[in-house]
């Protein structure tokens, strides 16, 4: 028996995303809205003020916020590049070298996309402690410089792309790197667009390593000054709260309008199996 889809059916779908969307959408509106009206006490508005860029102005002068930056930038900017190498240079072995033992090591690989970073957050504490890289960027970043994640999806895709075009390159006489660089790369760019993608939003807003390994503003990432930030001794200020998460996540929000078609375009090619 075969199913006609009705108007009815796509009416009552549509509602249903609206609805969804609307939900999801509901507490972003809610910060744009409390962000840019003046709080008449700790957790109330005014409806009717008119709108203002007092909230922000309060965030800057409280706040190192252009130092938080930094910082963030410099910390996502760090374990992209470092996973981009890593990753590709290990999904390239498991899949044009194989050796004694890699299936063995390629499961321990996906072994860990099954483990929480929270249950070693203490080892990596002591880690870092034991190497002096405490209240570092370097610090960090350095338990994410590698991603299991990324191994399995660069060879997902690297196993897709046929051997004729790597066996036509050695026939040219290009070595293995070249190999990688001028066939493996080029045709897993909309991969490599999707792993970013995931990868940096996830590190820009992480927040519970930086705030066990950081304790000055000179290394403070932004969600760690914005806990700082709302922790007041007469309550939370909602309003100038808002505003600096407003800060906080405007790259994120500008850079996702800028790139929304290839952001979809990048996850329906990337052949995630």
């Amino acid at each position: 028996m075969t199913s006609v889809s009705t108007p009815k059916a796509g009416i009552i779908t549509t509602l249903g995303a609206w609805l969804l969307a609307f939900i999801w959408i509901s507490p972003l509106l809610f910060a744009f809205w409390a962000a840019f009206h003046p709080a008449t006490g700790a957790s109330s508005f005014d409806l009717f003020a008119p709108l203002t860029l007092e909230n922000f102005s309060q965030v800057l002068a409280a706040a190192p916020f252009p130092r938080y930056f930094l910082n963030t930038f410099l910390l996502v900017s760090l374990i992209l590049a470092c996973q981009l190498v890593v990753c590709t240079l290990a999904a390239y072995a498991f899949v044009c070298f194989p050796f004694r033992g890699s299936g063995i090591l390629f499961m321990l690989v996906l072994i860990q996309l099954m483990i929480m970073p929270e249950i070693l957050l203490v080892e990596n504490y002591r880690t870092l402690a034991n190497l002096g890289l405490r209240d570092t960027i370097l610090g960090m970043g350095l338990p994410y410089l590698a991603s299991a994640f990324g191994i399995f999806l660069f060879r997902q895709t690297f196993k897709s792309i046929p051997k004729e075009l790597e066996e036509a390159a050695r026939l040219e006489g290009a070595n293995a790197f070249q190999i990688l660089m001028r066939v493996f790369v080029p045709l897993a760019k909309p991969t490599y667009i999707a792993f970013g993608l995931v990868t940096v939003s996830y590190h820009w807003n992480n927040f519970l390593w930086p705030l066990v390994v950081t304790n000055s503003v000179e290394t403070r990432p932004t969600t760690v000054g914005l806990q700082v930030f709302a922790t007041v001794e007469q309550g939370v200020d909602w309003a100038r709260v808002t505003a600096a998460t407003l800060l906080s996540v405007a790259p994120l929000l500008v850079a996702f309008i800028l790139f929304q078609r290839q952001f979809v375009q990048s996850f329906m090619r990337a052949g995630i199996r």
